[in-house]
Formats: C-alpha cells, structure tokens, sequence
C-alpha cells in the first residue's frame, strides 16, 4: 500500500511547456496566440502540468467538467503548448461570432441527440492524411452527469489510439495531464481506472460532479 508521502509524489507534476512537447505531436498556431494563451493562464493564476505521450493521434478527455470556466483554461492551455487538439462542443454554441471563434480555436460542432453518428464521424475524421487529437468531455454536461459517454471510448479502442486524462483543478489551480491510458478492451475496468485518477481532483463546482464520481467521494 502506498504511504501519505508516494501518494503526493504521485500527485506532483513538472511544469508543461510547448518546448517539452515531443516532435510527433500535431501543432498548430500563430505564435501570437501562444504567447496570448501563455498571458491568460498567468492573468488567472493557473499552470499546466504534466506530460504528453509523443503520438500523432489520440483521443483527449476531460473531466469532472462543472464549468465554464473550465473551458477558459483548457483552451488557453492549448493555444500556449499549440497542440493541434479538436474539441467537440454543442452545436448551439456556434451561432453568430462566437462560432467563428470556436472553429478557429479547433472547436468542432456536434449534435450529442445523434450519438452513434458523432462517432462514426470522427473515426472518420481521425483517419484522415492530417493528424490530430480529438478533445472529449465524457460527462457531456456541467450539471452532473448520470453517466459518462462512452464515445470516446468506441473511438479509442477501434482506431487503437491512447486516452489522455486530463483535469482541472482548482485547489492547485492547475490543467493536469494525468496519464495515457491504452485500451484493454474492459471498458467498465478502464473507466474505473479513470475514474480512479480523479479521486483527489477538486472542481469548480463539486456539487456538480457526475454521478461516477460522486459515487466514489461518498457524495449523495
């Protein structure tokens, strides 16, 4: 069993910048919007930590997602590394303007009342000539989730892709790349497993947590 002190090495992280990311990793961005990313995470007070596996594809979660603040950071976090990752989002939020912007930041529209054909599509998307992460929050809402999605999933295991975990948290006041998870084809152990990463990982809103989680905290 691991003692009080491994389990906080565990729980340490070293700094993430964009020069640790390995050279098989999809970029993309201005430097500008780098450096923009960089200013609003020191604006915030927050960091990225962690480490990335050196692949050109993979499928990116994030979780316990309770709000939108949450967005803020995980886009800022990207444009500072400039990681070519493409994050799903609800369709209703690319109307006018701001759908412009959420393209250009990667974003990618999709309805979640069609869920077997959002897979589909990008499987489809991910097999293309042009490398790149696919970004999911599993949970799929902020207002806590019964149960996760298990798209992301389905799209890792088929295209044999690693999942990223990622968090954040707002003791630390950190983005946290947890660890990349291949899938063993259980899906129950390996959500387990992810679950199990989160466990000391305090969101914005705890209240909000999805049912999974809650269920481990002991939370009604």
């Amino acid at each position: 069993m691991n003692t009080p002190r491994d389990r906080a090495a565990d729980h340490a992280l070293p700094p993430l910048r964009a020069a640790d990311v390995g050279p098989r990793v999809p970029r993309r961005g201005h430097w500008l919007a780098a450096a923009l990313g960089r200013a609003i995470l020191r604006l915030i007070g927050w960091r990225v930590v962690g480490t990335l596996p050196d692949v050109p594809r993979a499928v990116m979660i994030a979780a316990p997602h309770t709000s939108n603040f949450d967005g803020l950071v995980g886009v800022s976090a990207i444009q500072a590394l400039r990681l070519d990752i493409r994050f799903m989002a609800k369709h209703s939020l690319f109307r006018g303007p701001a759908g412009v912007l959420l393209r250009a930041l990667g974003g990618m529209p999709v309805n979640r009342d069609s869920a077997g054909g959002v897979v589909e599509k990008s499987k489809a998307r991910l097999q293309g000539e042009e490398p790149f992460w696919l970004g999911i929050t599993p949970e799929g809402t902020r207002a806590g989730a019964r149960e996760w999605k298990t798209g992301f999933y389905r799209i890792a295991e088929d295209l044999r892709l690693p999942i990223i975990v990622v968090t954040f948290c707002y003791r630390r006041r950190q983005a946290r790349v947890l660890r990349a998870i291949w899938p063993s084809g259980d899906l129950q152990r390996d959500l387990e497993l992810i679950h199990a990463l989160l466990d000391d990982v305090r969101p914005r809103h705890p209240e909000r947590l999805s049912a999974p989680l809650k269920r481990r905290r002991g939370q009604p």
